[in-house]
């Protein structure tokens, strides 16, 4: 029998403990779970990684832009920001030499106008609940493999966009865990998003053979489910009507009849049907509330400039934003209750 040699016996505990190290990375995901429908036979790679430059190499700061709200920076490949409205924003997106653009938002992607900036669209939405543990290994994968720089929006820029890149950053070894919370900081996201918070918190570097493994279709739209298509339309009113002061066009009076419509055929969906009562009376008080709001604008004059009209005006014009903040309050307290929490989970400290 071959006698072994102490570094021999070194070599072979060493073999076997980084076999066992591989196991484990190999089997483990976020929390040591890994989804069965993900795990596959892992094929030899021959992509060429780029060096893991999480740390003090990347200090997410804001980005000084013309045309994007709430730009921030994450790291040299990755910025999160708002929708890019139009042919301004995208042009604003090219001179930054962003090559992709994913949307976590529920508004289908402006696909031909990013083209025509030479840029590619993929939508990967989630909610305001948090990030979806799949749905942060498909945004991790995309900003490792597609063409960079990425830009990554939401609607606003504020709470899901900069949640979906930190998490995103984070499993993909861009971006220090340390920092991410600092990235919701910077986008002024909302305390009373927790799900947002607690995805964010929870994010940890993934291995690049999970990500190889994982199998994602990036296509430029993704279908959106009635109800988040609702929702996406009456946030869209709800901005234009918030930028009203005190007169009223025709155009805000129309906006305001949609939205009393929207909340109408929202209790017509099955889905709402199937939902609590407490939650289909909120959207009840929404509709009374849009209602009001449009009587009230109806009942402004289109232009009223004349010094003896004045005061009757500000009085009319203090009684719709009294009606938008009837509106804006159903909204606020379904959202809380409804929307932005994981369900049946304990609320996250968010300053944590």
């Amino acid at each position: 029998m071959e006698t072994v040699t102490g570094m021999s016996l070194k070599k072979i505990i060493m073999a076997g403990t980084l076999a066992a190290l591989a196991t484990s990375i190999l089997l483990g995901g976020r929390n040591g779970q890994l989804r069965p429908q993900h795990i596959m036979a892992i094929p030899a790679s021959n992509n060429t990684r780029p060096a893991d430059r999480s740390g003090s190499a990347n200090q997410p700061r804001k980005l000084p832009t013309a045309h994007l709200t709430n730009a921030v920076r994450l790291t040299e490949n990755v910025i999160s920001g708002a929708l890019p409205e139009d042919a301004a924003a995208f042009a604003e997106l090219q001179s930054l030499g962003v090559k992709t653009i994913i949307s976590v938002d529920g508004l289908q992607p402006n696909v031909t106008l990013a083209e025509k900036f030479g840029l590619r669209y993929v939508h990967l939405p989630h909610g305001y609940d948090g990030v979806p543990e799949v749905r942060g290994h498909e945004l991790a994968k995309a900003v490792r493999d597609l063409p960079g720089p990425i830009y990554i929006h939401c609607h606003h820029g504020q709470h899901r966009s900069p949640a979906a890149a930190a998490v995103a950053c984070v499993e993909a070894g861009t971006l220090d865990p340390s920092q991410a919370l600092s990235v919701l900081q910077l986008a002024g996201t909302g305390k009373n998003y927790q799900g947002l918070f607690r995805s964010v918190s929870m994010a940890r570097r993934q291995d690049d053979r999970q990500l190889d493994q994982l199998q994602v279709t990036f296509s430029a739209t993704s279908e959106i489910p009635p109800l988040a298509e609702a929702m996406v339309e009456i946030d869209a009113l709800h901005d234009r009507l918030k930028a009203n002061r005190l007169s009223a066009t025709a155009s805000d009076i129309a906006d305001a009849l949609l939205l009393k419509e929207q909340f109408v055929e929202l209790q017509r969906l099955a889905e709402v049907r199937h939902q609590p009562t407490a939650y289909r009376d909120l959207l009840h008080d929404a509709e009374r509330a849009a209602d009001e709001l449009q009587a009230t604008l109806a009942d402004l004059p289109a232009t009223e400039t004349s010094a003896a009209n004045l005061q009757s005006t500000e009085s009319r014009g203090v009684a719709w934003q009294a009606a938008l903040a009837r509106v804006n309050q159903s909204c606020t307290t379904c959202h809380r209750q409804y929307r932005d929490n994981p369900p049946h989970e304990l609320p996250l400290t968010a300053a944590r």
